[in-house]
């Protein structure tokens, strides 16, 4: 387990070196440069103004959608639930637009827009705990609430963007997930937020593990099921709501990376949980890396001079694709 652990800290290492020199502007010798002290005040400020804080921020986006998906399908007992199962996701993502449209926030005001994004989670998780009603601690119902209190947010946004259409960019940016822009404000406000609901979701290993067995053995085990579920939700909305505040909605994340997680470090919690987050954080920090490196090249081939890959667009696509597989390869598993 160790070496596991070991292995997946070196190629987060490596993702992160691929990050940082996969962008525009700058080479990997000018990077190397810069890193040893040298270079132009431009190039400094590209790497430690821009590029470290959007490698941070990527790195802890990724492992809090990771953790809160683990928590969810643990708690719910659904392999499938993800964080879009809480309506927290486009809850945020309706928080940050109507405040952009309003006025009240925008990408140039970080602060704002993360107030906002939570405000909106926090009310998603609100309206799925008001229509869950006495089934809250069914998974079930719990998990059909859920994409309906989704559904309900996700038409909310497009009326915004009916109301105020010059807000198209700010919506696509929401509801896609991106890192780009990030700068250190964004990364001082989530790293506190990630590491107390991180260390609280890993103190809930315990109870969340009697959940997956069942509630008849949680009962039997002296555990309060509906108790238990609903801190383990409440974990969950902080986590998602902290990430979407802070890159946006990036899709499968939640939703995958745990059945990774789980698959590398075994069901013990203790393990997959910490697990999870690195491995979240892994993955976005690549598909970053990767989608930077993609910009550039879309950007040479079809002779744009600004071209820009969101990386929740590549996670959407991979994961979408990846989930396929599984459920084409898998067909008598029930989900």
């Amino acid at each position: 387990m160790t070496r596991r652990f070991t292995a997946l800290a070196a190629l987060a290492v490596v993702c992160a070196a691929v990050e940082v020199v996969a962008g525009r502007g700058m080479s990997p010798g000018v990077v190397w440069d810069v890193l040893n002290g040298g270079g132009d005040a431009t190039e400094r400020h590209i790497l430690f103004q821009l590029r470290l804080p959007r490698l941070l921020v990527a790195l802890g986006a990724g492992a809090c959608l990771a953790v809160a998906g683990l928590v969810l399908q643990s708690a719910l007992r659904n392999p499938l639930a993800g964080p879009e199962v809480t309506g927290v996701t486009p809850g945020a993502v309706l928080g940050a637009v109507t405040a952009t449209a309003l006025g009240l926030a925008g990408w140039d005001s970080p602060l704002a827009v993360v107030l906002a994004a939570c405000a909106g989670g926090c009310a998603g998780a609100a309206l799925l705990w008001l229509l869950a009603g006495r089934g809250r601690g069914d998974p079930a119902q719990t998990a059909v609430h859920g994409v309906l209190v989704s559904a309900v947010l996700g038409g909310l946004t497009a009326m915004v963007l009916l109301v105020e259409p010059g807000e198209l960019g700010s919506v696509v940016q929401w509801l896609v997930g991106t890192t780009e822009g990030r700068v250190w404000e964004h990364w001082h406000l989530l790293w506190p937020w990630a590491l107390v609901w991180g260390v609280a979701a890993w103190l809930l290993a315990g109870p969340l593990t009697l959940l997956r067995c069942g509630d008849d053995i949680a009962l039997a085990a002296g555990l309060s099921a509906r108790r238990a579920r609903t801190l383990a939700l409440t974990c969950a909305v902080a986590l998602t709501a902290g990430a979407v505040a802070a890159v946006g909605a990036l899709g499968f994340i939640g939703l995958l990376v745990p059945h990774l997680a789980v698959a590398v470090f075994g069901a013990d919690l203790r393990r997959s949980l910490p697990g999870a987050a690195l491995t979240g954080a892994v993955v976005v920090c690549g598909a970053d890396a990767a989608a930077q490196l993609s910009s550039r090249l879309l950007a040479t081939a079809l002779d744009s001079g600004r071209l820009t890959l969101p990386v929740g667009a590549l996670t959407a696509c991979l994961g979408a694709a990846l989930l396929l597989l599984v459920v084409r390869r898998t067909p008598s598993r029930t989900f």
